[in-house]
């Protein structure tokens, strides 16, 4: 006999969600490996002693940790996708019947809480990747990624000159001028800090450009074609930086360096940096950092894979000396 199911809601129901989540289900396994009590000592200071009580720290953090496991930057979707998901609900302490944080209180709290506070949180998970066998320490592998600023290249304007300029420099301050004055507001203008040297290169590749029949790729009108760090900046978000990779356009990005242990894809570190450099220079410092998030968990690096230049296999650190800078080395690491 053909069954059909009619729903009608109930009124009153006997429901557990600990009795829906699968043993193996990776919600259930975080919460009960990951034990984040240590946030309410490390963030008591941060708040008052009065008025209303603030979202705890430690659904905070679990929201963080879910988004980054959903691939999910937006914290308005972030909460929307929460409340579909009885394993997250679990994993982060709601029942079905309460109301997550407002998503605007998830954007004030990572403004209130200090990067020491993040990175606290990131070494606690490390140490407990360490101690479950995850984490070899010898080999790790570091590549880097360009990644996407909340802002457009609308919103570029040109940067006060510091010192009286050439023609061609004056004549793109004229022409940005209302865009200037549309997007800067109340932010205090940066100024043009580069060497005249420079400038003169900056301005040798515009009127190259400019001379060139070719457009270069990614172009997509002239104004995109004369913009550069050197001259322009984002009063939107002034640290995002302008950058391009072969084949694709001009965007304000940052720079995104991720160190990953090799036995079990566990990331070591992660740091971002200004887009305008080069991956080369940061891979002392990531290597440092590494080096010492290791040494605390009584690991040892003794390789380091990194696409940085092609060169035969050249070792960076060494027990005979110090690095570049007067940095001070622990071990042989083999650069590959």
């Amino acid at each position: 006999m053909q069954g059909r199911k009619n729903y009608t809601e109930k009124l009153f129901i006997s429901f557990q969600l600990s009795d829906r989540i699968p043993e193996e289900n990776l919600y259930g396994r975080l919460r009960e490996t990951l034990a984040l009590s240590f946030l309410y000592k490390d963030t008591e200071e941060l708040y008052g002693r009065t008025g209303n009580p603030s979202i705890d720290p430690v659904v905070f953090f679990k929201l963080l940790i879910t988004g980054y496991l959903e691939n999910i930057t937006s914290d308005r979707k972030l909460v929307e996708h929460c409340g579909m998901r009885m394993d997250v609900l679990y994993f982060l302490g709601y029942d079905l019947d309460e109301e997550l944080p407002w998503h605007s209180t998830i954007s004030r709290t990572r403004q209130l809480y200090p990067a020491s506070l993040f990175e606290a949180l990131f070494n606690k998970v490390f140490a407990l990747c360490v101690d479950s066998g995850m984490v070899s320490g010898h080999t790790q592998a570091v590549d880097s990624a360009p990644i996407k600023a909340n802002a457009s290249m609308e919103s570029v304007v040109p940067k006060m000159p510091a010192t009286p300029m050439d023609d061609h420099m004056k004549k793109v301050s004229e022409e940005n001028q209302e865009t200037a004055k549309k997007h800067v507001g109340t932010v205090s203008p940066a100024r043009v800090s580069a060497p005249e040297h420079e400038l003169k290169r900056v301005e040798k590749h515009h009127r190259n450009l400019r001379d060139s029949p070719v457009r270069p790729a990614g172009a997509s009108h002239k104004k995109a074609r004369l913009l550069s760090n050197k001259t322009h900046y984002s009063p939107r978000d002034p640290d995002a930086r302008i950058s391009v990779k072969p084949g694709k356009a001009r965007k304000l990005n940052y720079h995104c360096s991720m160190a990953v242990d090799t036995a079990e894809g566990v990331i070591s570190h992660i740091q971002s940096d200004f887009a305008d450099g080069r991956d080369s220079q940061y891979l002392i410092d990531i290597s440092l950092q590494v080096q010492d998030r290791l040494r605390k968990n009584e690991l040892v690096m003794t390789d380091l894979l990194a696409e940085v230049i092609p060169m035969a296999p050249t070792t960076i650190f060494s027990n005979k000396g110090r690095l570049p800078g007067g940095y001070p080395s622990s071990g042989d690491i083999n650069l590959k």
